[in-house]
């Protein structure tokens, strides 16, 4: 049975991730890509889907004992998790190094104090937990193969094959350490490089040290934004540049519930704004990477722009279930590729030109393709602007005229303005001047409700959605108009749950809500973020503090956040690491910071002119 997602960590090789639990489990571990078929999938189902523990021994019986303690070794995704046994304590490190040859998973078992009996089980199931390998040694070595996939485990202690789980039966004394690697490769070609497990453990940390140097923010909860920066890096895919929403699929919305998505994919949303966050934190070397898969992927082709594709620009994402799963804690479906991907959502062409404009105003290199794109995406938008789409939150129920989507259609125009002003790009300003203004007046006249103050979720809808706190940060409305003061206040009367967090808009439980769906799903982690922003910039600044290290104290031990929180069960929901709730906190902090800054800065001032 899996643990509560808050009880894993991640570790990973910006390829693929590992998500290694408390009891020494690693319970999710997809090969050789973040959308490969996992070979460990012991979280959506049994352990006879596929898991890799390394504990002290215990007692069938009674099960596992969790670590007693576990941190990241400094700023790295080198993992460390450590027992007090009744015969001493002992240490395992988990890593997957940077790759530079076949994709490996190394675990080091390190005795601290006194003799400990340890254990490793292993059993790989390939085809997310339905195909059972042939084990066998080969050269010492034990692999396992299946089909078009092999994996070969090195390591000094004995191994043993016994059904199909791999078992070392060992005993670790102060100071001693045994390693243990897996290693995948084609099953057609060459085995893999044996492992050096202490030369990469040593590699891997000086490059996770050598990256977070680059990091130019060092105000308030930078030890936060940092660790959430790492996460960040571990979701993109070093290949290309491509960035996943979450390393996971179907980790529910909603314990039991149907609210279950892939989400190991490259949103254009998400990556613009993670690419946001990058840029702004001193790492235009991903941004540049990002900028580049963006312009392959989308091929110069506007009409055929997807909100999501695969992490190295593919297109077709097909959505099915996993019926032979049961599920994270019974919550199915299980699914893998993701339907969305054909649906139409209007924000997207803001979101991206708005992250092609932020690369412009940190000085990342001008690209001629890239100014291209953005002139064909606003000529696509001045066509397309007025039509109903599906949002930002990927409704499947009928489309709407969201009032998110079209604000980010003024956003596309507005940026692409401020470009032709500057000069770096050509087109009709005049003509789009208009067009803005025609967009603005439109989602003002048609979105805002005058009797409750507040602009709703769509056009003519009594609705709320929590999009729309991104108004104001969006430059559509000063902070301190009083549409912007209402829509803040009604989200927070409205969509707030009983402690403060913020939901995404109604669900309708049983029924079946505005997005097609039955059911209801957590606090989204990401709007909650959004509001201590709108808070911040309307002058509430202690209310957006106390918000902001509420959100800090949801994060796990090793300061890692879910989608969503269950403000009911109190615990993290949704696929996981989740960037979209990482930017929230690096944005959240960066807003926090200037908050002060302009507060000091006024101060100042005042103390001046006194």
């Amino acid at each position: 049975m899996s643990m509560p997602i808050e009880d894993y960590a991640l570790i990973g090789d910006m390829q693929t991730a590992a998500l290694v639990c408390r009891d020494g489990t690693v319970d999710w571990l997809c090969l050789p890509r973040f959308d490969s078929p996992a070979v460990f999938t012991s979280l959506l189902g049994t352990e006879e889907h596929g898991f890799w523990r390394i504990s002290p021994a215990y007692d069938p019986g009674v099960g596992p004992e969790s670590a007693g303690r576990r941190r990241y070794r400094g700023d790295s995704l080198v993992l460390e998790s450590e027992w007090d046994t009744p015969h001493g304590t002992v240490r395992v490190i988990d890593f997957m190094p940077p790759r530079d040859g076949a994709p490996q998973v190394i675990r080091i078992v390190e005795g601290v104090s006194g003799r400990v009996p340890m254990r490793s089980e292993l059993r790989m199931r390939f085809a997310y937990g339905s195909v059972a390998p042939w084990v066998h040694k080969i050269d010492g070595r034990t692999v396992a193969v299946a089909g078009p996939d092999s994996i070969w485990l090195d390591t000094s202690a004995a191994a043993r094959n016994d059904g199909g789980t791999v078992f070392s039966d060992f005993t670790v004394s102060p100071g001693e350490r045994i390693a243990f690697t897996i290693s995948w490769e084609p099953s057609y070609k060459q085995p893999p490089t044996v492992a050096d497990p202490e030369g990469s453990l040593e590699a891997t940390e000086e490059f996770w040290r050598e990256w977070v140097e680059h990091c130019t923010y060092h105000g308030p909860y930078r030890d936060a934004v940092v660790r959430s920066l790492i996460t960040l890096k571990a979701l993109t895919y070093a290949p290309t540049g491509g960035i996943v929403a979450a390393p996971t699929t179907s980790l529910p919305e909603c314990i039991g519930g149907v609210r279950n998505w892939d989400y190991r994919f490259t949103w254009l949303r998400d990556a613009a704004i993670t690419l946001s966050s990058l840029l702004r934190t001193g790492y235009r070397e991903e941004a540049r990477a990002w900028r580049e898969w963006l312009l392959r992927a989308v091929a110069g082709d506007p009409d055929n722009l997807q909100i999501m594709y695969g992490i190295a620009g593919e297109r077709e994402l097909g959505e099915n279930d996993l019926n032979w799963l049961p599920g994270y804690e019974n919550s199915q479906p299980v699914r893998v590729g993701n339907g969305a991907a054909g649906q139409l959502q209007l924000d997207v062409y803001g979101e991206v030109i708005e992250a092609l404009y932020v690369g412009f105003e940190n000085g990342l290199d001008p690209h001629d393709h890239a100014a291209s794109l953005q002139l064909k995406l606003i000529e696509w938008v001045e066509r397309h602007w007025d039509k109903p789409d599906e949002g930002i939150w990927e409704v499947r129920g009928p489309r709407r005229h969201f009032v998110h989507s079209k604000v980010m259609t003024w956003v596309a125009v507005d940026r692409t303005i401020k470009l032709i002003e500057s000069g770096d790009v050509d087109g009709p300003l005049e003509r789009w001047k208009d067009l803005r203004e025609t967009i603005h007046r439109d989602v003002c006249e048609n979105g805002y409700d005058k009797e409750r103050n507040t602009f709703t979720q769509s056009y003519g809808s009594q609705e709320l959605d929590a999009s729309l706190l991104l108004i104001p940060q969006m430059g559509f409305l000063p902070p301190d108009d009083k549409r912007v003061i209402g829509t803040i206040e009604a989200i927070q009367r409205e969509l707030s749950t009983e402690d403060g967090f913020v939901l995404r808009y109604p669900t309708a439980g049983e029924g079946v809500g505005v997005d097609g769906l039955e059911g209801d799903e957590g606090a989204f982690l990401a709007c909650s973020f959004w509001l201590a922003d709108d808070l911040a910039m309307i002058g509430r600044v202690d209310e957006a503090r106390k918000l902001f290290e509420k959100l800090l104290s949801l994060r796990n031990d090793l300061g890692l956040l879910a989608e969503e929180w269950d403000p009911k069960l109190k615990r993290q929901v949704g696929n996981f690491p989740q960037a979209f709730s990482h930017i929230g906190l690096v944005e959240g902090a960066l807003r926090l910071a200037a908050t002060e800054v302009a507060a000091a800065r006024c101060r100042s001032d005042v103390g001046e002119a006194l």
